[in-house]
This record gives structure tokens, sequence and C-alpha cells, in this order.
């Protein structure tokens, strides 16, 4: 199992079994799907049949297919659609369309490299008619690199597991700022022949490695033909301890095991075929009892080896050795800190079903019982009671909590054209420290049949406390507390998606109270006043003959007091030539893509902390991103090769780029202060489905 752990699903659907139409803007298959070959009694023949792979998610019944399409294949699957890092790929990234963290019960708090992690809730469960694997391989300037390898095959046909393994790996355009990350999950689901039990088993490992360099040292060292190596710039953290490595660094580690399994009574239909070789069930489940467990680990690292009292005068006080040689001696100071964030979670359900098949009504009312315990450790590797008494009050914690909650379900999915969907869930806490925390969830949408399409309506509420790490914060010498009222986020959203009209558009409004955020001082603070956040929000595609003008727009309203940085309006526009060649035996596109954003205040990024936090002195206006590239197609194997921050080519020098401190930067310091994007760079990449 432990071997099965670095293995997994892989979120970035590079699967090629299909054609894929750029048109289209979903993959999901809502009309249920019942192929007597999952249940065939005769393998051999199973085993025979043309590849074919479909899957599932916990939370639905729809059916989906993995995504083909060379449309989009050029993209950085992990920032879309509107976040951006630090100017290296697999740094911390902040989405720029406004989206509270999402917390209920406790949480750790460090979010800052959840675009690149596995998540056990999102997980695919797989069903394939043969083996089927794909290997994928992204190749960038300055070494950047990202590798995967994924996996899925039917042990029998009700029965599948599929593993997968990711590595991004890039040192940067820039001094010390070192990428590596590995991300793996594993999952099997398992489905008796009569229908009557029902297996899911996710596990998901994540490990994000990023040396810190604190951004540029000066912009405007960016325009001056010294440094036209970008390696050479000199930057907030550079140092002698090493040119390629920082002695700074942030490191985050998770590992979580799902188990969801259930039992399920009603109905049973045998259907025999003509011959009556073959056999296979059907069940219309009217009573089912569901059990939930989990358990999950996860670890926060800070580590600094060079440290100097300037970087942490806000902070705390204290005379380092060997301050400001750059040099890392056995003996010298550091600063230290780790948060560890233990959880294991149990839940059991009572389901009822009414309704024809593929109509049904399914309501569930449960509880659940989970223990969570933190640690704030001040040095690696120590025992709590070998800490000198001064160490140990000023930097260690360790709390435990036990929580009851309820949980509640109605809900009728909409799986064939013309169906009215509705949806309310709910989850309240009982019983202990979080007692009162509430999330509630209510929605009523539509499959609309002329426009092959569907829109949705809804409403969710979340009261939650601070994350863990907001509330405390230790190391060598010193330790902080803080105490939070519970934060109180409200939001009402409506969605349409047509891909008949090659349209989705949405509207989303969010009212927060009791927001908890990070100050202009980089300390945790909660802003008393309720706000809104409107966001309106298009995509759209036009099409004349073999050309595709594919347009994104979103655009939010907050008011000024509010401690939030966003633009307040964002736009992508792709225009590409698509057409198959060689008697369709190559499926070509090449083109062009803009991005932009008006100028807005961005977020500043605390490596300290390893969190983005607010700012409102220093404004940010960039010049439009300019990427080309060619995606192709050539059965099961797609590649592509694209230009990437061309503007940089073209913009003249002394442009101000930077304003509010009046810092001139013609090559764009963009989402983040003082952290600078890449040059103009080349990346390629492919991904190649194998069938047995």
């Amino acid at each position: 199992m432990l071997c099965l752990l670095l293995c997994g699903y892989t979120s970035m659907g590079q699967s090629t079994l299909s054609g894929g139409n750029p048109a289209q803007l979903t993959t999901i298959h809502n009309a249920p799907q019942r192929d007597t070959n999952l249940n065939k009694s005769n393998t051999d023949k199973w085993k025979g049949a043309d590849a074919r792979l479909t899957y599932e998610k916990l939370h639905t019944s729809r059916i989906y297919t993995t995504d083909t399409a060379t449309h989009t294949f050029h993209r950085l699957p992990f920032l879309q659609p509107w976040k951006r890092d630090l100017g290296n790929l697999g740094s911390p990234a902040l989405n720029l369309q406004f989206t509270p963290e999402y917390r209920v019960g406790p949480t750790l708090g460090y979010h800052a490299f959840d675009a690149y992690r596995f998540n056990v809730d999102s997980l695919g469960y797989y069903n394939t008619t043969r083996p089927y694997s794909v290997f994928s391989y992204r190749l960038g300037s300055r070494l950047e690199q990202v590798a995967s390898l994924f996996h899925t095959q039917n042990i029998r046909p009700n029965w599948n597991f599929a593993v997968d393994y990711r590595k991004t790996n890039s040192p940067g355009f820039y001094r010390i700022q070192r990428v590596n990350h590995d991300n793996a999950s594993f999952t099997t689901n398992y489905k008796s022949i009569d229908k009557h039990y029902i297996l899911y088993l996710g596990m998901v490992y994540n490990k994000q490695q990023h040396d810190e360099n604190g951004g540029v040292r000066n912009a405007a060292d960016l325009d001056t033909s010294i440094y036209s190596d970008r390696r050479t710039v000199p930057t907030m953290f550079d140092s002698r301890y090493s040119l390629t490595r920082s002695a700074i660094s942030n490191r985050q580690r998770d590992y979580t095991a799902m188990l969801q399994h259930s039992y399920v009574w009603g109905r049973t239909d045998t259907t025999y075929n003509a011959d009556s070789t073959q056999y296979s069930y059907r069940l219309l489940p009217r009573f089912s009892i569901t059990h939930r467990a989990e358990v999950s680990t996860e670890k926060h690292t800070y580590k600094d080896l060079t440290p100097d009292s300037l970087r942490y005068a806000g902070f705390f006080a204290y005379p380092f050795l060997n301050q400001g040689t750059g040099y890392y001696a056995a003996g010298g100071d550091s600063v230290f800190s780790e948060q560890q964030w233990f959880r294991v979670d149990n839940r059991l359900m009572l389901n009822g079903f009414l309704g024809s098949e593929g109509r049904q009504l399914k309501f569930s009312a449960g509880a659940g019982s989970r223990y969570d315990q933190f640690i704030t450790t001040p040095t690696p590797n120590i025992n709590p009671d070998s800490l000198p008494k001064i160490i140990y009050q000023q930097g260690y914690d360790r709390s435990s909590y036990l929580s009851n909650y309820i949980v509640a379900e109605l809900k009728k999915e909409a799986l064939n054209p013309g169906q009215w969907q509705y949806v309310a869930n709910t989850q309240f806490y009982l019983t202990g420290r979080f007692a009162g925390n509430l999330s509630l969830h209510a929605s009523l949408g539509k499959s609309v049949k002329f426009l092959e399409g569907y829109f949705e309506a809804g409403f969710t509420q979340r009261i939650h406390d601070a994350p863990y790490s907001y509330n405390i914060y230790g190391n060598q010498y010193t330790k902080y507390l803080y105490h939070f009222a519970k934060e109180n986020v409200n939001l009402l959203y409506a969605t349409i998606e047509s891909p008949a009209l090659k349209l989705s558009a949405g509207a989303r409004n969010y009212l927060i109270g009791n927001y908890i955020y990070i100050d202009e001082q980089q300390k945790p603070a909660q802003y008393g006043i309720a706000f809104n956040v409107a966001q309106l929000w298009l995509r759209k595609m036009f099409r004349v003959g073999d050309f595709y003008l594919d347009n994104e727009a979103i655009y939010q309203q907050l008011p000024g007091s509010a401690p939030v940085n966003v633009p307040t309006l964002m736009g992508r526009h792709q225009l590409s030539y698509e057409n198959d060649l060689f008697r369709h035996a190559i499926r070509m596109v090449a083109g062009v893509e803009v991005r932009y954003n008006t100028a807005y205040k961005p977020a500043a990024y605390s490596a300290l902390l390893n969190r983005f936090y607010y700012q409102g002195t220093t404004s940010i206006s960039n010049t439009p991103e300019v990427a080309v590239f060619l995606n192709f197609r050539i059965k099961r194997f797609r590649a592509f090769i694209m230009g990437d921050q061309l503007q940089k080519m073209f913009v003249p020098r002394n442009t101000v780029l930077f304003t509010g401190t009046r810092v001139t930067d013609y090559d764009g310091i963009t989402y983040t202060p003082v952290y600078a994007t890449p040059d103009a760079t080349i990346r390629f990449g492919f991904a190649w489905a194998l069938v047995n």
C-alpha cells in the first residue's frame, strides 16, 4: 500500500481515447449508462471489447469522460483560469478571482500550494474495458519540467484501480527560487455483481518544496544590461549560502486516506442474453447505509538558516550569530517553525430513495465524529519534555479537539434532458471547540433540451472559526496567540452552460462578515464590517469556418475599504485556426492568446507565513501578456509548442508598469509586488495515451 500511495489519479485529464471538439465546454454525459459489459460473467469477451474509459465522482451520479481536446492543450493545467504564481511554475499561487477559503471544521490554514495538490474529495473513480495509461511531459526554458504517469485498469469488470504520479521541478529564471513538488494518488472502486455493495477508496500524497528568494531587490535592475542574465539579479534573500539553493524555504506535506462504502437495498432484476450465457443485474435502490472514514496528516515547515534581525523586526527582536555573513555553520542561529495537523473523521449516513430509475430523489441524514490534533514545534525533531522552559513556553503548542456533527442532504439530479435538479445539504457542529460551525447549500437547476445545456442557481452559507495557524504562531524566539470571532461567508450564484451556443456565463455575490485575513504587517487580523463582492463572468466562442475566437472575461466589484486585493476586470482571448490534415490523420490548432487585467493593488507575499497578505500602497498596471502556440493530435498522441511572455520582446524600455512607488520595470513585476515574471520563454509538451 505504501508503494501504491506514491501513485494516483490525475486531475489534468490527459486521456486521448476519442477526438475532442473545441466548441464543447463540458465532457459530462448526463444520461446514466447501464452497460452489461460491466457485469458479464464471461470476462474473456469483456477484455476483448473496444477501449472505453469513463469515471465518476463521489457526490454525483453523473458519468464523465476524460478531456481529449487540443483547443487549450497548451495551457498550464494548474493555473486555470485565473490563478497566478510568483513567476516560477510551482511557486505559491493566488486566485485573482476572489474566492474565500473553504473551511467549516478545524483546518490548518496553508493554501499557497493548493493549485498543485491532489484533493481526496475531487478524485475520479474509473471504469475501463482495457488497461489504459497516459504519459505526459512538459518542458520549458531554464529546465522547467512537469512529468506525470497515469494508469488505470479493471481487475474485474466491476473492480477498477487507478494510480498517478506527477513531478514538478523548476529552478526558475531568477536566483534561488527552486521548486520541487511530488504529487500522487490512488483510487479503487468496487461494485458487487448484484449492485448491493459499493466501495470507494482514495488516497493522496502531496509534497511541495519552495526555496524563497524574497523577490528582486530593485526592480530597476531588470532594465539594466548588466543583468540580462536573470540569474544574476540581486534578490531580497540573496546570500552566499548557495548559488542554487536558498537558505530560506517552505515545505508542505500531507497524506490522506478515505474509505466510503455503502450497502443498498432495493428491487433487483436479472437480465440474460439470447442464449443465456451472459447476464446482468439492475438495481432500483430504496434504502442504503453509508459509512465514510478519513485519516489525514499535514505538516508545514519554515526554515531560515541565515537569519537577519531586520527580516524579523516586525515579529521579534534577537541578535543572531553570524548575522549578515550569508554563511551557515553548525551551531549557528536559525529560525525554524513547524506546524502539524492530524485528523480522523468518521461518518455514518442513512439514505432513502423515491421515484423511478433516472428520476430518483435521494434523502440522507447522519452523524459524524472527528478528532483533530494540532502541534506547533519550534525546533526540528524534538521531544517537548527536553525543551528549556522558556522555549517550551514561547514556541511549542499542542491542541486537541473532539467534535461531533450532524449532516443531512436532499438531492435529485438532472440525469436526462429536460429534468429539474435540486440539492440541499448541511453540516452542523454540535459539540466541542467548534460548536456552531455551519455549512449550508441549496441549489436549483434544469437541463434544457433545446439548448443542450444547463442552468443552475443557488445559495451557500458557511460559519466557521479561524484556522489553527491564524490563531497560533511560534518559533524558538517568540509565540503569538490570536482570537477571532466566527467568520460568516454567504454566496448567491447563478450559472448557465450551453455547448450548442458555445456559451457559459454566471454571476456571484459574496456577503462576508468578520472577514479573517493577513494584514499589511503580516499579522492575522479580522475585518468586522460586512462587505459585498460581486462577480460577473462570461465565456463565449465564435467560429467562422476553421477560425475560432475564444473569449473569457470576469468583472469584480467590491467596496474600496475592504481588505481584498483583486483586479476589476480580467480577460483572456484566444484566436486559433483549427483543421484536420492528411485525411483527418492530424488535428492541428495554431493561434495566439492574450491575457490582461486592469490596474489594481495586488496582494503581497510573505515567505515567513507562506501566505499572501493584504497591501494597499502599491499599484501595478500590466502590459497584456501574449503567447503563440501550435497544438496537434495524432490518434492518441497530443503535443504542443508555444512561446509565452512574448510581450517582453516588444514593450519599450522605461515604460512605467509599477506605480505607486514610481519604480520603472519594462519586464513587468506583475501579480505580486517585487516578484518578477520570467522573460520570453519556449514551452513544449506532449501526452501519449497507451491502450493495451
